[in-house]
């Protein structure tokens, strides 16, 4: 009987977790819902709207952004610098997508937060960054730097956007 009154118990206690668990599952965005012509190379260019630090971000730029995807990580990728990280997907409705990603270096982390709209081999969007500084005694946040930038993409390789 004590048996039965402590599996009873534990089914109680540990039932509201596991909902909670298959609900935040489901609220997730799937690599899936991802539109295949996001995937490929782009020429981008870049035109500073906004910043409280003119002194720490270009006022424009040009860069080159490969979009790959090996089962559910999107990794982005500067052919010319170098540089590759992994996404994370914020949103995707139809052709409407957000993503960010993360770079720390020395006491500074930067986040990058795209949102994009694809359109006709071409995308345009809204390119947000946090550039936070880190005390090295504290590692509290000694300055935080932001920008936001209008983009615009032209595919230069991949899938094609008219493809789904």
């Amino acid at each position: 009987m004590k048996r039965f009154l402590l599996l009873i118990l534990c089914f109680i206690l540990f039932s509201p977790i596991s909902k909670s668990e298959e609900y935040t599952l489901k609220a997730g965005v799937s690599v899936e819902e991802v539109p295949k012509a996001f995937f490929g190379s782009w020429r981008v260019i870049a035109k500073l709207e906004d910043t409280n630090s003119y002194r720490t971000f270009k006022p424009q730029s040009a860069d080159m952004w490969t979009l790959s995807r090996i089962g559910d990580n999107i990794t982005l990728s500067n052919p010319f610098t170098g540089a590759e990280s992994q996404i994370s997907l914020r949103a995707v409705e139809g052709n409407l997508i957000v993503f960010s990603k993360k770079a720390p270096y020395d006491n500074k982390m930067l986040t990058d937060t795209v949102s994009i709209r694809l359109e006709d081999g071409k995308f345009s969007g809204i390119n947000t960054l946090t550039l936070e500084s880190y005390s090295l005694v504290d590692n509290h946040i000694m300055k935080t730097e932001t920008a936001r930038y209008l983009i615009k993409g032209e595919k230069i390789s991949g899938e094609s956007v008219l493809e789904k």
